[in-house]
């Protein structure tokens, strides 16, 4: 069965949660990130706090790979033509799969189709493998900043739409 994205209602977070903490704990445990020295990476996400996140507005979806969720991902608008994607996860046993790059061309075309016309985000920069694949996938880096309060550089990428991904968007519209 083909994995399916849809969006997350409050019902789901709960679910959303267990899978951003479990898929974000491989990236503490690969930089040594704790409550301690660093409380508010992803990986220590309150159920609150992301229940406030979604109350605030933010756009939430799941991937289902059959009934489970596998990963989700957050979209935020931050103007008319930039939106900032968060949260990007998929569970480890389910990665390798091609589930991130479904959840991201989601992304993309949805904020295509909401009037967007680019994406941002930070990761750690020190992730390169992360960082690559980000740029393997249409992202451009676009600096980085290193924060007093956190135990590793942040670093910046964004995605801007081209008219192949315009008429790939409508392609895709027109034959839902």
């Amino acid at each position: 069965m083909e994995p399916q994205i849809r969006p997350l209602s409050r019902e789901d977070l709960p679910a959303a949660h267990a899978v951003i903490c479990e898929s974000f704990q491989t990236v503490a445990a690969d930089f040594g990130l704790t409550r301690e020295n660093c409380p508010k990476h992803t990986s220590f996400l309150t159920l609150h706090d992301l229940q406030a996140r979604f109350a605030d507005g933010r756009l939430m979806f799941g991937l289902y790979a059959g009934t489970a969720l596998a990963g989700c991902f957050t979209l935020s608008r931050r103007n008319d033509v930039t939106w900032e994607l968060n949260h990007l996860a998929v569970l480890p046993h389910a990665r390798h799969q091609g589930f991130g790059q479904k959840m991201l061309r989601f992304a993309k075309n949805l904020v295509i189709a909401l009037g967007g016309r680019q994406i941002e985000l930070s990761i750690i920069e020190e992730s390169e493998i992360l960082k690559s694949w980000y740029v393997e996938n249409g992202f451009r880096h676009t600096g980085t900043k290193k924060y007093t309060h956190l135990p590793f550089t942040s670093g910046y990428l964004v995605w801007t739409a081209e008219k192949e991904e315009d008429s790939e968007w409508q392609k895709h519209s027109s034959s839902s």
